[in-house]
């Protein structure tokens, strides 16, 4: 009898196209002597859907979701994700992708979970919990080291307090970023603590994004790279007045994208706005009342952002994984070239603009001691089965 695998990708998080794209790898490569493959799609609401295979080989998730029947006419050439369509319910739009599997019908449908979820509400503990709960064996870690793992902020504190080196930094609260009075106050604090080139980042998110390098004296820089990781964007009406009706239509395609923007649907002037081209309208519609600012705030946002120093080294990413008795053990670890400053999302999955040269060209004393570091790093924070743990050598 083969083992049914449950392989659960896609999710509601900035990261779910690489999620659905190894999803579909792993569906592909599973031994089928062996094991029975059944995709578990999960969707922006967070349903699970036992996916009809004709999906799976689509190149993104709105290829075909939401399904051309549900794409409302007259609404422009923007492609969108369900959670832009406000009018139908989440069942409705599941409907046409395959079977809504209910949480609780999980254990009887498959034998193990096989975890190829990215960021928020996947990799952060939550989904272990729900499996947990309904006594689902899984992939990867359990729910406590998933939470560390997913949360730059807390792995700093507890990597500090057990002595592993990093860089300073320091955390602003949103609130706090929001209603500050001097934005620049932020800046010469980060001079202070950190000193520049610093990194600014969204401690939740996966792929880079959100990321942002700054060297000394950027200060219009340095608050946009605090907007960016909060996933907010202040437009002003001269910038958005000049623009021509295609540049406009660029100009929100881009802001709406999950990776590279703010993603949608998002808040403004006390509305929520679901579909990109009701917020080209709403913006044509505020600019031409007058001069002034529009705030807009992603609703998939983050309540802190991280401030960090920036290393000069070699950048490496090492995978750990426990062999028979439990013992953790660091495969050679790979040494990341990239083309440009930040290991961004498109340097990461676009092919071209980053090397990967395995083992990283040091000394093999020094590989050891890359080994051996994330080994214990590995236990001090509890992981399980295994983990993906990058860092520089300087």
């Amino acid at each position: 009898m083969k083992i049914r695998v449950g392989i659960i990708f896609g999710g509601r998080s900035r990261e779910r196209e690489i999620s659905f794209a190894g999803g579909r790898t792993v569906y592909d490569n599973l031994d089928k002597s062996l094991f029975e493959a059944i995709p578990l799609f999960v969707d922006s609401f967070n349903q699970f859907i036992e996916l009809d295979w004709e999906y799976i080989y689509k190149g993104s998730i709105r290829d075909f979701y939401p399904a051309a029947q549900h794409i409302p006419e007259g609404k422009g050439d923007y492609q969108i994700y369900a959670e832009s369509l406000s009018e139908y319910s989440p069942e409705v739009l599941a409907k046409s992708l395959g079977k809504i599997i209910p949480p609780e019908k999980l254990k009887s449908l498959i034998d193990i979970a096989f975890l190829c979820l990215h960021g928020p509400f996947g990799e952060d503990g939550r989904l272990q919990g729900l499996l947990e709960f309904y006594e689902v064996p899984y992939t990867g870690s359990g729910i406590l080291s998933s939470a560390v793992g997913i949360n730059k902020l807390i792995q700093k504190k507890l990597m500090k307090a057990q002595g592993f080196p990093g860089p300073a930094f320091f955390s602003i609260p949103r609130e706090a970023w929001m209603n500050s009075e001097n934005p620049l106050a932020w800046y010469e604090k980060t001079q202070e603590q950190v000193g520049f080139p610093c990194v600014i980042k969204s401690p939740t998110q996966g792929s880079s994004i959100g990321v942002s390098v700054i060297q000394q004296n950027q200060t219009e820089a340095f608050k946009e790279a605090i907007d960016k990781s909060f996933f907010i964007r202040r437009v002003k009406a001269e910038s958005w007045n000049k623009l021509n009706k295609t540049e406009k239509f660029e100009y929100v395609r881009s802001l709406c994208d999950i990776r590279e923007g703010i993603g949608i649907p998002l808040r403004t002037e006390g509305q929520i706005i679901h579909h990109p081209f009701d917020l080209e309208q709403f913006m044509d519609s505020f600019f031409a009342q007058g001069e002034g600012v529009l705030l807009l705030e992603s609703l998939d946002a983050e309540s802190e952002v991280m401030v960090e120093g920036f290393i000069e080294g070699k950048e490496f990413s090492s995978i750990v994984i426990e062999d028979e008795q439990g013992i953790p053990v660091c495969l050679p670890p790979t040494e990341i070239r990239k083309g440009k400053e930040v290991f961004d999302y498109r340097s990461k999955y676009l092919p071209g603009l980053s090397r990967k040269i395995t083992p990283i060209q040091l000394p093999e004393e020094q590989i050891e001691r890359i080994r051996t570091a994330c080994e214990e790093l590995y236990a001090a924070l509890g992981f399980g089965v295994y983990a993906r743990i990058d860092g520089f050598i300087t």
